[in-house]
């Protein structure tokens, strides 16, 4: 009986010690798993830092690359104009630089790509924009960057360097065009302008619909025989032909026109091509959307059919004149704001709405569906009429410094850029016969926009254009950011990267050819310009020909002019008449209201009344003395109160056409009632 009770002891004890070496073995192997997991996810952590520290640093070593070409290219600009060398503009200079570092990147720099974690398939029915993959429980996003073609898939692995160096085409659209387009209308030399206004509308608008539709008609028939020769790679469509012809009539002289401004070329031949190319960049914009969104019913999208031709023409005016809209009414906005508060007394705060105010009426405009391009520019024009008037001294020369800067900047940028992608772009087709065809088309289609129309035009001008500024504004058809910015943004199709490659053939031989062949142009068509000295101020033709502005202006903005300086401009600036002169008895208490204080007094900042070269305006009591630099005195009384005169709208278009401004001094006396005026002008007061 002992001896089993024993043996049954022995059975428990040794069962249960099984137990417990089970149980602590499966505790060990629970810590270990538990343990090598977190070891895993450790390690894991570790790994993403360093691929996240590591992509910092080669974004900012990207980034330095840039800012090293632009640094670069402001060294040689000013050994170029210290040595007065033209042949060669600061934007090909900057081509040529991107060129260099393109070609070194390409070849010279081998940076692979991390392939070994990489899968090369996995079959999804379609492409998506966003793509999650949960990898053991954890979920990472990937998003598109787009279809390459299977012969390309080894080329991918290997070039992290380039694909790091080509940017988001958005970038171009909604950070450096902005500031470009604002500043070609805050920059806008008005009297010119206006008096070339119907000339310049006709270029901008009639003339690039032309251009447009040569180009297109003469880039479809080389499609077709591209196609009976057996050399087109992909589909090319009518539609994509138009397109081609829009983006490629979008000129920036810039080249031509800073070499205009240095030799001080003759004003309305830079008034015509500066307008040109101002307005015609929004035009080409416009008709580039409204080409893309030709829809005709049916299954094949690229027939042809009237309404659908016919919806596209109304998109195209419905989204310039939206996008006009919004950019004047923005700028009203900035201007009411400018004028009904303090913000004045606080330059660092009324210079950052101004800035804030202008850039966001590119983005409105574009989250609204109409375009940017031309909202801004208007804006820009807009700011210069009203809004600068309220600004203080120190933000207006802010406001001006701050965009002739950020333009400087970004079209150098987008300059470097191009010759930069010449290389570092992975979709580059290069036709030898569509590149010629597209040269031929460009010169057709500018020769198309500026013959016939300056034919027509010399029938109702009075300043005939003639036949050597034709020459030379077909001479300066130079394409540069805007057409590259429009073939940029879309590179998915065959087409479009065809495009895209001949564009930037297209620009490079403009900008380096024709803007290097200006000053030789000048002289071989006989233009007179000036030498260039270190001061700018107006010349004697010039300034005789201030005094042709009523006769030459157009009789349309006569009106609007009247009715802008008798009552716009006093309700949304500081300067203008008081609308107490202009406004009947009845609307006392509105106009009192409305008008600013400083409107009876004359002011240094007013647009309207900047002096230039000499011209004195004193005020005395209700009677103003005027005194010219050629010594002419005239005065005006009450009776000229509520009128805008000749002189006024001389001034008013005058202002921002030079560099240097000499400004008279105006001083407001009061006088008593009973002193009589000066009875003869002689009696004025001369400086």
């Amino acid at each position: 009986m002992v001896l089993k009770v024993t043996v049954n002891g022995w059975r428990a004890a040794r069962t249960l010690w099984l137990l417990l070496l089970v149980s602590l073995s499966v505790c060990i192997s629970v810590c270990r798993a538990t343990s090598s997991r977190e070891e895993d996810s450790a390690m894991e952590n570790i790994v993403t830092e360093k691929k996240a520290e590591e992509s910092h640093r080669q974004d900012s070593a990207d980034l330095l690359i840039f800012i090293m070409l632009l640094t670069l290219t402001i060294l040689t600009i000013w050994l170029f104009k210290h040595r007065r060398f033209r042949f060669l503009h600061e934007t090909g200079l900057a081509m040529i630089y991107g060129l260099i570092v393109g070609v070194i990147l390409r070849y010279g720099i081998h940076v692979p790509r991390d392939i070994s974690n990489v899968t090369m398939s996995c079959h999804v029915n379609a492409s998506p924009a966003t793509l999650l993959v949960n990898v053991s429980g954890k979920f990472y996003e990937y998003t598109l960057k787009g279809e390459i073609s299977a012969n390309e898939v080894n080329d991918v692995q290997d070039n992290e360097m380039l694909r790091k160096v080509t940017f988001d085409p958005e970038v171009f659209f909604n950070i450096l065009l902005p500031p470009i387009i604002f500043h070609a209308g805050y920059s806008l030399k008005r009297r010119h302008f206006f008096r070339n206004m119907g000339s310049i509308l006709a270029y901008a608008f009639l003339g690039t619909v032309i251009s447009c539709f040569i180009i297109g008609l003469l880039m479809y028939g080389c499609v077709m025989l591209m196609k009976q020769m057996g050399q087109l790679g992909g589909d090319f469509f009518f539609t994509d032909c138009l397109f081609f012809g829009a983006i490629v009539s979008a000129t920036d002289p810039v080249t031509v026109l800073a070499i205009f401004n240095e030799l001080q070329v003759d004003v309305d031949l830079y008034a015509l091509l500066f307008g040109e190319s101002v307005l015609n960049d929004a035009v080409a914009v416009v008709l580039s959307s409204s080409i893309v969104a030709y829809q005709p019913q049916g299954d094949n999208s690229h027939t042809f059919e009237v309404m659908a031709m016919l919806k596209s023409f109304g998109i195209f005016l419905g989204v310039f004149s939206g996008s006009f809209a919004l950019g004047v009414a923005t700028g009203v906005v900035t201007a009411l704001i400018s004028f009904f508060t303090k913000l004045r007394d606080f330059q660092l705060l009324e210079t950052a709405l101004f800035f804030l105010m202008s850039w966001s009426t590119f983005l409105l405009a574009e989250a609204c569906g109409f375009t940017g391009v031309v909202a801004v520019l208007f804006c820009g024009i807009t700011q210069a009429h009203y809004t600068f008037n309220n600004l203080s001294p120190e933000s207006q020369d802010r406001t001006k410094q701050l965009f002739e800067l950020l333009n400087f900047l970004a079209e150098n940028f987008i300059f470097s850029y191009m010759g930069l992608t010449l290389f570092t772009f992975q979709n580059h087709v290069f036709n030898p016969m569509f590149i010629i065809g597209a040269f031929i088309a460009v010169f057709l289609g500018r020769a198309a926009n500026i013959y016939p129309l300056s034919f027509l035009l010399n029938l109702g001008r009075r300043n005939k254009i003639r036949s050597n500024f034709q020459h030379m504004m077909m001479f300066a058809g130079l394409r540069g950011a805007m057409t590259f910015a429009l073939s940029i943004r879309d590179t998915a199709t065959y087409a479009r990267q065809m495009m895209f490659s001949t564009t930037l053939l297209v620009v490079f031989f403009t900008v380096w050819i024709c803007g290097g062949g200006t000053t030789q142009m000048l002289s071989c068509q006989r233009i007179r310009y000036l030498p260039p000295s270190p001061v700018k101020s107006m010349s004697i033709a010039e300034g005789s020909e201030r005094r042709s502005t009523k006769q030459e202006s157009a009789w349309l903005f006569r009106i609007w002019y009247n009715f802008d300086h008798n009552y716009l401009k006093p309700i949304l600036t500081h300067s203008g008449p008081p609308l107490t002169a202009t406004l009947p008895p009845c609307c006392g208490p509105l106009a009192r209201f409305l008008t600013s204080p400083q409107a009876y007094e004359l002011k240094d900042d007013d647009s309207d009344l900047i002096l230039t070269d000499g011209d004195i305006n004193l005020t005395y009591g209700d009677i103003t003395v005027s005194t010219d630099a050629s010594g002419a005195h005239t005065s005006s009384g009450p009776a000229f109160a509520g009128a805008a005169t000749s002189d006024d709208l001389d001034r008013e278009l005058a202002y921002g056409d030079h560099e240097l401004v000499m400004r008279g001094t105006r001083l407001v006396l009061p006088m008593d009632d009973s002193e009589p005026p000066f009875p003869d002008p002689r009696h004025g007061l001369r400086m």
